[in-house]
């Protein structure tokens, strides 16, 4: 069997991320040029109208890489928690996470949740193995304090970083549009099916792994 930390697209999941398709749900569009983060202005392939632009080559590419760690997590039996602050798609993302069998937090964040978790749940708690953040902003437009918690207790993240936003705490930033339903709706079905994928095929090995086993214990000496 080949080892998947070897195939660069063990899972199958390259045809899933396309320029055309980003360009169709709007993740080319930024905020206000005014209101950009200077440490985005690599990822933007310019302004229009006093609205940034971003270069899709890029954003492709990075999707990629974070559906790629996204499945790689997943494929190993991961806890996965999906995060939004976003009251409009907040039970989308919850509807996403359960889907897959997975973990959400749509609400305000406390203090202390990741950085104190035995304190803040009254026992040993498991942290996740991965944080898919559909936004990285919180409702008033401050970095989120999961991004800097997460980074803290060195809990890899996944996040999608529009052009206000400060992408060098998130391990897998992706940047695009955090704003738009259409485009939050989109990023949610990506990574869906790049867990959905992983924990199907990690069945599979399994399976596969086990027919080898049992017919080498089998094989005559």
């Amino acid at each position: 069997m080949p080892d998947p930390l070897q195939t660069p697209d063990y899972f199958g999941l390259r045809d899933m991320v396309s320029v055309e398709q980003l360009f169709n749900v709007r993740a080319y569009l930024g905020h206000r040029s005014m209101l950009r983060n200077p440490y985005m202005t690599p990822y933007l392939f310019g302004t229009r109208q006093g609205i940034d632009i971003f270069d899709l080559e890029q954003t492709a590419q990075l999707l990629f890489d974070a559906l790629n760690f996204t499945a790689h997590i997943a494929y190993r039996g991961g806890i996965i928690l999906f995060m939004i602050q976003h009251r409009q798609m907040m039970h989308l993302v919850e509807k996403t996470a359960k889907m897959v069998g997975e973990y959400s937090y749509c609400r305000p964040w406390g203090g202390g949740v990741f950085t104190d978790s035995t304190n803040f749940y009254g026992a040993t708690t498991r942290l996740p193995d991965l944080i898919i953040m559909l936004n990285t902003m919180n409702s008033l437009g401050f970095e989120h304090v999961a991004v800097r918690d997460a980074a803290k207790m060195l809990i890899p993240t996944v996040g999608i970083v529009d052009s206000n936003c400060d992408p060098r705490l998130v391990t897998y930033p992706v940047p695009g549009n955090d704003d738009s339903p259409v485009t939050i709706r989109h990023w949610c079905s990506l990574f869906a099916e790049a867990i959905m994928l992983a924990k199907r095929r990690a069945r599979r090995d399994d399976a596969t792994r086990k027919r080898l086993a049992s017919a080498g214990d089998q094989t005559p000496p």
